[in-house]
């Protein structure tokens, strides 16, 4: 009976002291949790945003480069070079090269031979330098016109073809110009090799350029060896600005060798600038080897050119080639 009076009176007691045990402790662990939250307010206040704007690196469980980095900081002048300087100038250099050329042909015409085809050819282009000329010319045809569509088709493309379609075209221009890049590099690396002994330039090719390159109406045609020299210019341009546009190109093509993005950026810039200069000068390259001189196509089609021609545009190396013979 005893025991029934203890347990009936002692059992409410302990229950009540368990009760105001676990309010303390549920009201210590929300204070807690109010302390913490004040901690992370102040945290993420003027501070905390300030860091952020300073692209300073916080605590992450990734291991990866700057992925503690919120704000890229460089981005925003990256993103102000490139479409209030580069965009604009790299319109005017192209625009301006390609109406250069073609009020000169108004002007001077196509560059005629001054004696009539004889019939007779000469080997100037080997089926192997052919091939290799026409494989990086396409590339780089196609490499053009896919970096000029990432660079200017929203606000050329898109207007007129609506989301939906330039989604599509866009897609397939970052694709292809991804992957043809590198086969482009191979390209070049591969004519800088066999034409680099043709391409130093010698006292021949500064009287070449003395007398306009022969380029001028009723003008003289200077002597020039098997590269004259205006070709030797596209061969250098080639070696340096086309050599930057591969290694930066490559450089963010492959981006699993620790670059940093501030490093993207300086090769994307490089890139850009090298390319909108090699398309400018392109041009020139084009014209003269196209309509701006008679037969010069049929050299790069056929492998051969009249004598005629030889003797005109390429003496010294035509006088070679028969002492050869």
């Amino acid at each position: 009976m005893f025991k029934r009076l203890v347990a009936f009176f002692v059992a409410p007691f302990l229950a009540l002291l368990a009760l105001i045990f676990s309010l303390q402790s549920l009201a210590a662990d929300e204070a807690s949790a109010a302390s913490a939250e004040r901690e992370i307010t102040q945290l993420a206040g003027a501070d905390y945003w300030r860091q952020v704007k300073n692209g300073e690196e916080g605590y992450t469980t990734s291991t990866k480069l700057e992925h503690g980095v919120l704000i890229n900081t460089s981005g925003q002048l990256w993103r102000e070079i490139r479409n209030k300087w580069i965009t604009p100038i790299g319109v005017l250099m192209i625009l301006g090269s390609f109406a250069a050329l073609f009020l000169f042909y108004l002007w001077a015409g196509q560059i005629k031979l001054d004696q009539e085809l004889t019939g007779k050819k000469v080997l100037r282009w080997t089926p192997f330098e052919r091939a290799l000329h026409w494989y990086t010319a396409i590339l780089f045809i196609i490499l053009a016109i896919t970096g000029l569509t990432l660079l200017y088709g929203k606000y050329a493309i898109k207007p007129v073809l609506g989301d939906s379609a330039w989604a599509n075209v866009i897609m397939a221009a970052k694709v292809s110009h991804n992957y043809l890049g590198p086969l482009f590099s191979l390209g070049i690396l591969g004519m800088l090799v066999k034409w680099l002994k043709n391409n130093f330039f010698t006292k021949v090719d500064w009287e070449w350029f003395k007398q306009g390159g022969g380029i001028l109406p009723n003008g003289k045609h200077p002597e020039a060896d098997f590269c004259n020299g205006g070709e030797k210019v596209w061969f250098w341009l080639l070696a340096t600005a086309g050599v930057t546009v591969c290694l930066s190109g490559l450089f963010m093509d492959f981006p699993m060798f620790g670059q940093l993005r501030f490093e993207m950026q300086i090769a994307n810039v490089l890139h850009a600038v090298a390319s909108l200069g090699l398309i400018a000068a392109s041009f020139g390259h084009i014209y003269i080897g196209t309509v701006g001189t008679e037969g010069a196509l049929e050299g790069m089609k056929t492998g051969y050119v009249d004598e005629t021609w030889a003797k005109q545009h390429h003496k010294i190396w035509f006088d070679r080639v028969n002492d050869e013979k």
